[in-house]
């Protein structure tokens, strides 16, 4: 019994460890997977929330903005790899491209602290504005791609 529970321990030991060096060595997308817009509002919507419903959607946008606007030139959206783009898939792009998510990351953290802190003092109206302006520029990526696409 104790060699059948030793013996299964150390299958599940092995599985875990090929799945984690797996995940490890899986492709990573240009534009981080969580950088889309689930719904685009209207004036007419976003003036019936509440302003903590808004500071949520500013900040959703901010999010977006910052991890798609700097790499436009090489691809618009989310799921894209290196080896999709023909960028070499190695050590040297690797570590340039996590540099680049650690720096967004941490840039991220400060501008939502700063946000969550600073924004409930502006005007509902600002914030809107805010909003539908950050919306039209996402909304224009998809112009760029049509563009792109000539």
């Amino acid at each position: 019994m104790k060699s059948t529970i030793f013996l299964l321990s150390f299958l599940f030991f092995l599985s875990t460890e090929a799945v984690s060096a797996q995940a490890k060595n899986a492709p990573r997308s240009i534009i981080s997977t969580t950088a889309i817009i689930r719904k685009y509002h209207d004036q007419k919507e976003l003036s019936g929330m509440q302003k903590g419903e808004l500071l949520e959607l500013y900040i959703e946008r901010i999010k977006v903005l910052v991890k798609t606007l700097p790499y436009i030139a090489l691809v618009t959206k989310p799921g894209v790899t290196m080896a999709d783009l023909g960028i070499p898939d190695d050590s040297e792009h690797k570590k340039v491209l996590d540099g680049q998510a650690i720096g967004t990351t941490t840039f991220l953290d400060t501008t939502v602290e700063f946000q969550r802190k600073m924004m409930p003092y502006s005007d509902k109206g600002n914030l809107i504005a805010a909003i539908l302006f950050y919306e039209s520029t996402l909304k224009s990526l998809h112009e760029f791609n049509d563009l792109n696409e000539m």
